[in-house]
């Protein structure tokens, strides 16, 4: 059993954060034994666009409150394979355990009796599938506004609804870095229990609405082009405006790292 206590000791430093040293299934399994943990924790799967927002977006009003997030969750997994690729160029094994395989391994498992698991956006519609997968639970659904991000009265609603539910499992649907900022403000107000997981798009992949990339491009690393490809209008500016710094973050990352 993995405690679910603490981050564990076997972690891979790399650009900045800290990332635990664990396969899909030992992460499914520390999220299971946090289910019940007294003190909420939660789970950060940083990407490309994580790291360019922490490393290049310094004078955005929301940068602190990310930074803060993402350094002191309790546990950290890389959800890239881009990321994994250059850490791998640096002479470190950085493993890649996708959020989107993290949530359906889950799902799958299905949750003991009387769980309570919190959906944080997504749709009615999402909540009703979330729960036909997870009979044995009970769901509970809230819808924040749009802006959640900038909007710090719309990050205290969900606070507060958290803290009133006290879910087992809190599953944030609503995008980074909102997720991650309101995960981190639960955890530093101390009043709710469980454990939450910064999801994105995973239940819109798992219930059809959106297409993932096959398998054979996800390995590739070319799972970014498949999706700018589904949603140009929408995802062309992350790809191919935001995302390429990426490579210059990491160069300097490198070149910084080298012995003077």
């Amino acid at each position: 059993m993995i405690d679910s206590g603490a981050t564990p000791r076997d972690d891979v430093g790399f650009l900045g954060l800290h990332f635990a040293a664990l396969d899909i299934d030992q992460v499914a399994a520390w999220v299971r034994d946090a289910l019940a943990a007294p003190r909420f924790r939660y789970v950060v799967t940083p990407n490309v666009d994580h790291m360019v927002r922490l490393h290049n977006n310094g004078d955005a009003p929301w940068h602190a409150a990310f930074a803060a997030a993402e350094r002191e969750a309790d546990l950290c997994i890389n959800d890239s394979r881009i990321l994994a690729k250059l850490a791998g160029l640096s002479g470190l094994a950085l493993p890649v355990v996708p959020g989107s395989d993290l949530t359906r391994v889950l799902i799958e498992g299905g949750m003991p009796t009387g769980t309570i698991v919190a959906l944080i956006g997504g749709s009615a519609r999402d909540a009703t599938w979330l729960q036909a997968q997870l009979p044995d639970a009970t769901i509970r659904h809230f819808e924040p506004p749009m802006g959640v991000r900038d909007n710090a009265s719309a990050q205290q609603a969900i606070v507060d609804f958290v803290e009133a539910e006290q879910p087992n499992l809190t599953l944030f649907a609503i995008g980074a870095p909102q997720s991650e900022i309101v995960a981190h403000r639960i955890q530093q107000s101390g009043r709710a229990r469980g454990v939450a997981l910064c999801i994105g798009a995973s239940i819109e992949f798992l219930t059809g609405a959106k297409r993932r990339a096959p398998r054979v491009m996800q390995r590739l690393g070319l799972e970014w082009a498949f999706r700018l490809l589904s949603e140009p209008r929408r995802l062309w500016r992350r790809y191919l405006v935001e995302g390429p710094p990426i490579f210059a973050i990491w160069w300097r990352w490198r070149g910084a790292r080298r012995p003077r």
